[in-house]
Order: structure tokens, then C-alpha cells, then sequence
């Protein structure tokens, strides 16, 4: 039997969005595991429970429908954004303590689900690296990946000159910018474990699994092509003119989509559909916008990575962009502000 014609696309339930945006992080988590070891499925677990936690108390103190909100996966996905970008081995109550402020303060505070102006995970991240960069800058060095030693660096006693390593942005960034450096850029990234054929060793292929994934979002219609496009169009443009201009001081485009959060923080972070740009163009002017701000932080500014707080920045622009990229009013020849 044929089906006629009209035909309408049935509108996704939150709870169908938010599984396979948990689904499609798998295959980066894969990659994160065979790499760093299982200590991130742990911090997983914490996350999840805590962001559970967390968000059945407000739900019960703003007299909402527990169940109801707490079935429907957001906070999952806030949780596992959280763990997937904190380092496998901090302690285990700074994954609490980070997972609880982004539900309670960066969530809830707003009113809940549809109401926060900021990505929630962003928040915790930038709040825990300016309060603990210490422990934010730890990570286990690739092949490490005994879990009773990962567990005892989460639950128990610290030992870690042995097994710490620096990220490959953090790595080429000191290299770069210490008085003493007189190193190129090839000439760092072909030295010693911390980089593999392309960005870090070990990061080209959990980049790969969250492409993989962020592809399958695009494909399911979960997410647009559009702020993933321009985010990571626009980092390849910045950072291969910079390249350009003097390949001894600046990494090119392969490292920079292919280390770090990039691909992360274009399919899963700056896709936030409550924070982020709205119309079509906002989302172009949004990702475009986050895209060269982490590009700069990451070249002149303090911290390795700057995904989070340059998608904190352009959470403060959303307004404005979706105000003038409105489309046309039905009937008006020109969109924008009233």
C-alpha cells in the first residue's frame, strides 16, 4: 500500500534527541578509552549520578514533575559533556562538585530545561579551570592505561609525576611562548610522545569518533549543518592564513580540528539548541565566531583550549545575532530588529 501525499515529518521527542546525541558520542568515547584508559567510564558514571541527583532536588524544590524532566536526557548529555572534557584522572570531587554547579547554578538558577542562556557544561568547565587549574591540566599520558592506578588518582592518593603528560595545545603553546623557546612548530610536533601524525597521539583518532558521530547527528536531522560547518571552516581558514604567515610560529589547520575539543565543541558543544544561535545566519555568525575566538585563546591566551569560554562568549551575543538575522516577516521586504 502507497502512502499519499502530504507528507510531514513527525517532530522528535526531547528524550529521542538526547539518546542519540548520548549515542553519538560513543565512538569518541571508544577512542577516549583505548588511548587514556578506563578511568573516563568512571568519571562517566559520577557525572551521570550526580547530574541525576541534582537534578530530581530541583525539580522536587521548584515543585515540577520529577520523573517527567528527569526522563527526558538532558541532564545525561550535560553530565557526559562534562566528563568528556575534564581530565580522566582529577579527583573525584571536582567531577561532583562541577557536574552539580553546572545543574543547580548554570540550569536551574535559569529557570531549567529551555531557559538557561549559557551552555551548561561550558560553565562548569571555565568555573573548575580557574578554580583548580592544577588538577585541570593533569591528564594521564597516552598508554597509560592501568585502572587501578587511575582509580587510586581519583578516589585515593596522588602519584602522578610518573604518568602526567601536558595536552598537545598545552605542550605547543609553552613551547612557543617561553622566554627561552626557540623551537619551530615542526620541529615541536615532531619531537617526543606527545604528538602523533597529525595533532596529539591518540587525539587525531578520539577527534575522528566525534565526527563520526556529529555526522550521524546530521544525518538523523538531530542537529543542522550549520554550526559545524562554520566552526570548523572557520578554524581552518584563521589558523591556515596564520600558517601562511609563518608556519615557525603557527600550528595549521590539521592540528587545530584535529586536537583538543574542536571536533567536540562542533558537534555536541556549540550545537546546544538553547544556548546557541537560533535562526540560519545567527548560526553561521555563532559558530563562526566561536570558532575564532578559541582559535586566538588558544594562540596568545593563558589557557590551552579555548573552546569553553569562547562558547561562553558568543552565548552573551545570541540576542543580538538572532534579533538581526531574523528572516522576513511575511508581507515586509527585510528582516532584522523592529
Amino acid at each position: 500500500m502507497l502512502n499519499n501525499s502530504p507528507f510531514f515529518r513527525q517532530p522528535a521527542s526531547v528524550r529521542s534527541v538526547m539518546l542519540r546525541t548520548l549515542a553519538a558520542l560513543l565512538p569518541g568515547i571508544a577512542g577516549y578509552v583505548w588511548f587514556f584508559g578506563p578511568a573516563v567510564l568512571v568519571q562517566l558514571a559520577l557525572a551521570s549520578a550526580t547530574a541525576l541527583a541534582a537534578e530530581a532536588l530541583m525539580l522536587r524544590v521548584r515543585g515540577r514533575p520529577v520523573w517527567l524532566f528527569l526522563s527526558d536526557g538532558s541532564v545525561l548529555v550535560t553530565a557526559w559533556l562534562i566528563a568528556l572534557t575534564f581530565p580522566p584522572i582529577v579527583p573525584w570531587w571536582l567531577i561532583v562538585a562541577a557536574t552539580a554547579f553546572a545543574v543547580v547554578v548554570a540550569k536551574h538558577l535559569y529557570g531549567g530545561l529551555g531557559q538557561n542562556p549559557f551552555n551548561p557544561a561550558m560553565v562548569a568547565f571555565c568555573v573548575m579551570i580557574v578554580a583548580y587549574p592544577q588538577l585541570m591540566s593533569q591528564w594521564p599520558a597516552v598508554g597509560f592505561t592501568d585502572f587501578a592506578a587511575q582509580m587510586q588518582m581519583v578516589f585515593g592518593e596522588r602519584r602522578i609525576d610518573a604518568v602526567v603528560m601536558a595536552t598537545p595545545l598545552d605542550f605547543l603553546r609553552t613551547q612557543l611562548h617561553t622566554e627561552e623557546a626557540r623551537e619551530t612548530v615542526s620541529a615541536i610536533l615532531g619531537a617526543g610522545a606527545t604528538f602523533g601524525n597529525i595533532g596529539g597521539k591518540g587525539w587525531e583518532w578520539i577527534a575522528g569518533g566525534y565526527l563520526l558521530g556529529g555526522l550521524w547527528l546530521v544525518q538523523q536531522r538531530i542537529i543542522t549543518w550549520h554550526i559545524p560547518a562554520a566552526f570548523l571552516a572557520t578554524l581552518v581558514v584563521v589558523s591556515g592564513l596564520a600558517q601562511f604567515a609563518d608556519a615557525s610560529r603557527y600550528a595549521g589547520p590539521l592540528f587545530h580540528t584535529l586536537t583538543g575539543g574542536a571536533m567536540l565543541g562542533a558537534f555536541f558543544i556549540a550545537t546546544d539548541p538553547v544556548s546557541g544561535a537560533t535562526t540560519p545566519r545567527g548560526k553561521l555568525i555563532f559558530a563562526a565566531g566561536i570558532a575564532l575566538l578559541t582559535w586566538v585563546i588558544r594562540t596568545f591566551g593563558a589557557y590551552p583550549d579555548g573552546i569553553a569560554f569562547a562558547t561562553l562568549l558568543m552565548n552573551i551575543c545570541v540576542p543580538l545575532i538572532d534579533m538581526w538575522t531574523q528572516p522576513p516577516v511575511f508581507g515586509h521586504k527585510k528582516g532584522g530588529p523592529p
